[in-house]
């Protein structure tokens, strides 16, 4: 009855439903940010699956091109990635063979042309395989005994020309020289300077920069600028280093994602999901970029 007389009653049930409602926000903002911190988690998990899914998709949609064309549905004899004492025996191969002063013909193509016609003739309907296998190094002969492609790590300018054998140029499939190799990811960098295959130097570091998203904590928008600073600092120090040690070649291999940030300092780039510490990461990248494919066609 007093709390009525005074007004309380009625500033009481507003109170309880005041409380009511924000209650209701407050679950509403915590269902909220679960799902932002889910969306955040997702989308991380399929970043990290990007690069190994970008050649299948290339793969994929150059079989529905054919597929949907008029030309049959071609594929290699067989595909072989080559290193070490394999790679040297495949070339020994190849330049050991030997015609007459206009029987073998070795064409580089880099698939952003038409294919010379020289590679058209001698290939005939499998001709198209060349251009699948771009950028590569077309070694076949007039008689048809062989039909091959080499991708090499370092593919030449484009050519073709006939002669008495096969052009192999080491400089295509073997480091030479003195050169920088370096490996950037995310959150790790490595550098190492060669002499050909043998390495001199070794320097790295890994960044402490945050994964995943949890739950509780930080905010999505919160989380993601600190990731993107921590990121771009970690880059920051990687392009120091180089400059620092200003090779004068750079073959630059990494994470996608990234790796675009310093390809103005390298003479060449290519992805790589080598991973590890940065000694061990650092020897993977160097043996997968130095691999060469071979395609038979």
């Amino acid at each position: 009855m007093l709390d009525e007389l005074l007004g309380r009653a009625e500033l009481k049930a507003r109170i309880e439903e005041l409380e009511e409602e924000k209650r209701h926000l407050e679950r509403r903002a915590e269902a909220e940010e679960e799902r932002r911190a889910d969306a955040v988690s997702a989308r991380q998990d399929a970043e990290e699956r990007v690069n190994r899914l970008e050649d299948r998709i290339a793969e994929l949609e150059d079989r529905v091109e054919r597929l949907g064309g008029d030309e049959p549905d071609l594929d290699f004899r067989g595909v072989e990635p080559l290193r070490g004492a394999r790679l040297d025996e495949v070339r020994a191969r190849l330049r050991s063979v030997e015609t007459e002063p206009e029987g073998a013909l070795t064409a580089a193509i880099d698939g952003d042309f038409d294919l010379p016609d020289a590679v058209r003739d001698v290939l005939g309907d499998r001709a198209a395989l060349a251009s699948r296998a771009a950028p590569c190094v077309v070694c076949a002969d007039d008689a048809g005994l062989v039909s091959a492609a080499l991708a090499p790590p370092h593919p030449p300018e484009p050519f073709c020309e006939w002669g008495d054998g096969f052009a192999l140029d080491d400089a295509w499939f073997r480091p030479t020289g003195e050169f920088a190799f370096a490996l950037v990811r995310s959150d790790l960098f490595a550098l190492g300077t060669y002499d050909g295959g043998d390495r001199k130097t070794t320097e790295g570091f890994e960044s402490d920069v945050m994964n995943r998203h949890s739950k509780g904590g930080f905010s999505q928008a919160r989380f993601e600028r600190r990731r993107d600073q921590q990121i771009d600092d970690h880059l920051d120090r990687c392009r120091e280093v180089i400059e620092e040690r200003d090779p004068d070649r750079l073959v630059l291999v990494g994470e996608r994602s990234v790796l675009h940030e310093l390809r103005d300092l390298a003479d060449r780039v290519a992805p790589s999901d080598a991973g590890g510490d940065p000694d061990d990461a650092l020897a993977d990248a160097f043996r997968e970029f130095w691999t060469t494919r071979l395609y038979r066609i």
